[in-house]
């Protein structure tokens, strides 16, 4: 009997075991720990095996027992010496890459490399401005210095200074968001965050070319987070259809959109707020004074962005300093042309009151003040310093304002938006029967039973759904919809997409559209059907004609038609035709609700 409950115990000791030893081994990987730390708790599981037989032949139950928090207790020391390293960002991801020819740049010479199959080039981590630390922290960017020799452009320039994740929340944020997360020692380290980020990146065709047309892409990231390199956007699909592709880190959160008179007083332009959108305009201007060592058309650029990088797209398609510096645009999933923008955008009285609170809470009277804190001591401050505004320099009026006046920069629009654009925001937020009417009340005020009419949740299913289609209409598709009408108003060839494929990953999501749009689905995942591989083959070709011409169509596509009456959209999803744009009950109410008014408003604009 005694040697049965023994071996009962053995059992059950070896499956516990089994199952705390596979988890440890996630948590090394979801945490992106070196290879050491898996050898290292590998061996760690081993004498555990042999402390327990050794044990069993013991009457010591307290021994015995001692062996959980021992073991936990050791692996918290692994996991802390075998942290993932910091470490700079590849631009190709197979050994020892081939090097291009040497490029001669206004600052010096350059080098990329080639991608796998040698028909792209890749140059990551060009400077196109001083880094803006120390007294140019909160100043007009600079011209980059001079270098000797050859710049080896074959890493990615550090991400922008913003708030981190520890690397497990960003691993499951992978899997739970996107469905797609690989198991790989290759990536076992942790990208580098700096101030010091004001580099561009940029993907051509491989060899001689010339008279290219450009893309200059400005990445999202609600001007708090993100890179440039992220894989959904690349510019490798771009490049292998014969166009180039410009990307670039800008300042963020605090150190991009922070706004104060003292800063204001020592620009020689009175400006303050707008450090992130200088930067996008700097990398432009650095774009048409370099691009055609690259091959490339200054003639021909098309200025692209999603979500907040839409934003600053926006703002820059008015800023009378982005003039002459591209085209066209395309904008994805965000915009900034409403009367009163919704998100990413604020006036310069708040934008000085929020800086003027900063100041407060760190015990600072000068900017001199804030400049010597160090930049982990401020970044927790993206939160409440991410809004563009109206500084009288980058932007003089308000978008809304600036097109009722005709001021515009792009002679042709590309531009719109996903069916579910809010659920990624609304996972932990989303509504139901007990507050939707609240919900909509707070935000809708008077014309709440006219909203409530339109969507009548009865369910707590219904509630969620309506709410989330509300809360996108209101951020994102509302928005578009004004953009629009100020385009047609002011006969500029507009197109609109609505993209609504559902598929393995990220679907229909905000900034679902990316990976389509720029043809960068990976050729062996198999969260993409054969479908979404030939709508995203589609899609990339109206981009590519949209930046080459200003019209998306070509051979062998249906006809996009423009929205001269913002309601003729393109959709991209099982069903791949023009249809009539949906949610204008909507849209008038949040016309009223905000004062949006094309004739009534040129008739204040005069």
């Amino acid at each position: 009997m005694k040697k049965t409950e023994n071996r009962k115990k053995g059992v059950a000791f070896y499956i516990v075991f089994s199952i705390i030893l596979l988890l440890m081994l996630a948590v090394l990987e979801l945490n992106k720990n070196t290879v050491a730390g898996f050898i290292l708790t590998l061996v760690l599981g081993v004498l555990v095996i042999c402390d327990y037989v050794f044990l069993l032949k013991q009457r010591h139950v307290l021994l015995k027992l001692l062996i959980w928090p021992v073991w936990f207790g050791v692996f918290a020391l692994i996991l802390f010496v075998t942290w993932p390293p910091v470490r700079s960002v590849s631009a190709v991801t197979y050994k020892n890459p081939v090097k291009t020819d040497v490029v001669r740049v206004q600052n010096g010479d350059v080098q990329g490399v080639l991608s796998k199959d040698g028909k792209i080039e890749i140059y990551a981590g060009i400077p196109y401005a001083k880094p803006p630390v120390g007294e140019l922290r909160w100043k007009e960017p600079q011209d980059p210095d001079n270098w000797d020799g050859v710049l080896l452009c074959d890493h990615f320039a550090p991400m922008s200074m913003q708030p981190t994740n520890l690397p497990i929340y960003d691993s499951l944020a992978q899997i739970i968001g996107y469905h797609d997360y690989k198991i790989s020692f290759k990536d076992n380290y942790i990208a580098p965050v700096s101030e010091d980020s004001l580099y561009l990146n940029i993907w051509k065709p491989a060899g001689d070319t010339g008279g290219l047309s450009v893309v200059v892409y400005v990445h999202g990231g609600s001007l708090k987070t993100g890179q440039p390199w992220y894989e959904d956007y690349s510019g490798e699909g771009l490049a292998r259809e014969g166009v180039i592709v410009v990307n670039m880190g800008y300042r963020l959160g605090v150190f991009g959109f922070f706004a104060d008179s003292e800063l204001a007083a020592e620009s020689s332009h009175g400006t303050t707020g707008n450090y992130g959108l200088l930067d996008q305009i700097k990398a432009l201007r650095w774009v048409q004074d370099n691009i055609e060592a690259f091959g490339g058309d200054p003639d021909n650029v098309t200025l692209a962005g999603e979500s907040a990088g839409s934003a600053s797209v926006s703002a820059l398609c008015v800023s009378p300093l982005a003039k002459g510096l591209f085209v066209r645009a395309v904008l994805e999933s965000s915009t900034v042309a409403p009367v009163s923008p919704t998100h990413s955008f604020r006036l310069m009285s708040e934008a000085l009151k929020s800086g003027s609170s900063l100041k407060k809470r760190y015990g600072c009277e000068t900017v001199s003040d804030l400049r010597k804190l160090s930049a982990k001591e401020l970044v927790g401050e993206a939160e409440t310093q991410h809004h563009i505004t109206v500084d009288g320099y980058v932007l003089t009026k308000t978008p809304y304002e600036s097109y009722l006046a005709g001021e515009f920069n792009e002679k042709e629009l590309l531009h719109g938006y996903n069916r579910d654009e809010a659920d990624a925001f609304l996972i932990f937020g989303g509504a139901s029967m007990k507050d939707y009417k609240e919900l909509v009340r707070a935000y809708f005020g008077a014309y709440t039973d006219k909203v409530l009419e339109l969507y009548p949740a009865s369910t707590d299913a219904e509630a969620k759904k309506y709410w989330s289609e509300i809360w996108g209409a209101i951020f994102f598709d509302y928005p578009h919809y004004c953009l629009n009408r100020l385009e047609a108003e002011n006969s500029v060839p507009v197109y609109q997409y609505w993209f609504t494929k559902d598929n393995g990953r990220l679907g229909p999501w905000h900034s679902g559209e990316e990976v389509y749009l720029y043809g960068n689905i990976p050729a062996k995942s198999k969260l993409y059907d054969s479908y979404d591989r030939e709508l995203s083959k589609a899609m990339l070709s109206y981009f590519v004609n949209f930046a080459k011409t200003g019209n998306p169509n070509g051979d062998g596509l249906p006809e996009w038609e423009q929205n001269l009456y913002s309601e003729d959209v393109m959709e991209f999803g099982e069903n791949f035709s023009m249809i009539k744009e949906k949610k204008h009950e909507l849209f008038a109410i949040l016309d009223k609700l905000q004062g949006f008014s094309l004739s009534e408003g040129r008739k204040d604009a005069e």
